[in-house]
């Protein structure tokens, strides 16, 4: 007891400015990691490093020197396989502004953007006229924008519409939205690596998984198939969407955001809906596919 009371007494400012920077460095990187391909990474180094003190510890020289090699080859391995996720994280690090700030563009043409994109998404989808549409939020996306054609048009259904109509020179890729415009059309998108999507998913709907999966956008999607509206956000697939959770999920991922990062107040909280949303156990089998089991 005496130890304790005079290691408390002993406390410095700097000692408790330690804790503090430790533990909030800790949570963001949970924070970044969580749901990712990168969690289970995380896990295994875990593993590994318990494993390596309990062959210490029982002396067992040849487990601990697999282990020690094994961990100096695999500094080298992550970077290399878990480049995307490590690319994610230092661009979130330098990630300065907002790319929909309700300041610059103000929340009446954020609006205005939702309601002309959920109205062509409406129309393509009654048509069965398959369209994926990007929205950059922080990360900016300009090596997507680059494999595609440069328009930097207002946004409105009507050329939402024509960009996607078939065997036309745009309608084979994603749109690029961004600060309300549309940047880019027939740009090329990485597609998701998780194994585990359902079988019936096409190329759009794993370009959308897979563009969430790297930056922090926001994707649409309509099947050509099906007509199904479907939304991504980091690396998650919400399907079959009606037009009124459509707008809403919008409204939370671009306007929300944009408001709450404008006033200082966000805290790396993406609106998927899950958490802000009542949803029916049923709405959530059949709508969400998580890029992480």
């Amino acid at each position: 007891m005496y130890s304790l009371i005079d290691l408390v007494t002993h406390i410095k400012l700097t000692d408790i400015l330690d804790i503090f920077i430790v533990s909030y460095v800790t949570f963001k990187i949970y924070e970044l990691i969580k749901e990712t391909r990168a969690q289970q990474l995380v896990k295994g180094i875990i593993i590994i490093l318990l494993s390596l003190k309990l062959s210490e510890f029982f002396h067992l020289y040849t487990v601990n020197w697999i282990l020690r090699n094994t961990m100096t080859v695999g500094l080298i391995a992550i970077i290399v396989v878990f480049q995307p996720e490590l690319r994610r994280v230092l661009e979130y690090l330098g990630t300065t502004k907002l790319i929909l700030k309700s300041d610059k563009n103000g929340l009446g043409k954020i609006q205005d953007t939702i309601e002309e994109t959920v109205s062509a998404c409406l129309s393509l989808s009654r048509q069965k006229i398959g369209a994926l549409i990007v929205f950059e939020r922080d990360i900016g996306l300009n090596e997507i924008a680059q494999t595609g054609t440069f328009l930097n048009a207002d946004i409105s259904r009507g050329l939402l519409i024509n960009i996607f109509i078939p065997n036309t020179p745009l309608h084979d890729g994603a749109v690029l939205i961004r600060h309300n415009k549309i940047i880019a059309a027939a740009c090329f998108l990485p597609l998701t690596e998780n194994k585990s999507l359902s079988k019936e998913l096409g190329t759009r709907h794993r370009a959308a998984l897979g563009i969430t999966e790297h930056s922090d956008c926001v994707s649409l999607v309509v099947s050509e198939e099906t007509g199904a509206i479907s939304i991504g956000i980091r690396g998650r697939l919400y399907r079959d969407l009606s037009e009124d959770r459509l707008r809403t999920l919008m409204q939370q991922n671009l306007i929300d955001y944009a408001n709450l990062k404008s006033e200082e107040k966000a805290v790396d909280k993406d609106y998927v809906g899950l958490e802000d949303i009542e949803v029916s156990k049923d709405d959530v089998n059949k709508s969400e596919v998580k890029s992480n089991e």
